[in-house]
């Protein structure tokens, strides 16, 4: 059972039913793994967390960074950020400047999530829905370019990662819009 398949959230651990990967380090200093998120990662606000990550396993080339939440009331939860093709040498992004960061490299492609954004979308269950679970997951990837198109989903960046994907570290908070 992972930290984020909680009883207290509704929607199901989204990770499941797919292969298990090695984990790695991953820590954010905006919040700890299970905690509840703060304001300035709500959509009222849409800045990125702070994420730090080490030890890749051997043989990673790049670098996706997804963020899902899977309480959604919808049968394909939510997603709030996809962004691929980082180099394998950001091992870093710093609290709301993810894009600033990441404008450096041209190989890097930010997807628009389910709020149709380009970028980090904030938290925002409905109203009197519960508590939501923010999955964090940072994915090792053993190619350089993965074949995404700029106009794809995040679900076909997904699909792509599971054949790819050499690691993954999840770090995860809540939050609730009563």
């Amino acid at each position: 059972m992972t930290s984020y398949d909680d009883p207290r959230f509704p929607g199901p651990d989204p990770y499941a039913p797919l292969k298990d990967l090695p984990s790695f380090p991953l820590h954010s200093d905006d919040f700890n793994d299970g905690d509840k998120l703060p304001e300035s990662l709500t959509a009222d606000h849409n800045e990125n967390p702070h994420l730090r990550w080490s030890d890749l396993p051997e043989g990673t080339k790049s670098l996706a960074i997804t963020c899902f939440d899977p309480d959604a009331p919808t049968v394909a939860g939510f997603w709030h950020w996809a962004v691929l093709n980082i180099p394998v040498e950001v091992s870093e992004l710093p609290h709301g400047k993810a894009a600033e960061v990441l404008a450096q490299y041209s190989q890097v492609l930010t997807l628009a999530g389910d709020s149709g954004t380009k970028g980090y979308y904030g938290a925002q269950p409905p109203a009197g829905h519960g508590p939501h679970r923010y999955l964090f997951a940072v994915h090792a990837v053993d190619t350089e370019v993965l074949e995404v198109e700029e106009d794809n989903t995040p679900t076909v960046l997904g699909f792509n990662l599971y054949f790819h994907s050499l690691g993954r570290a999840i770090t995860w908070g809540w939050f609730e819009n009563e």
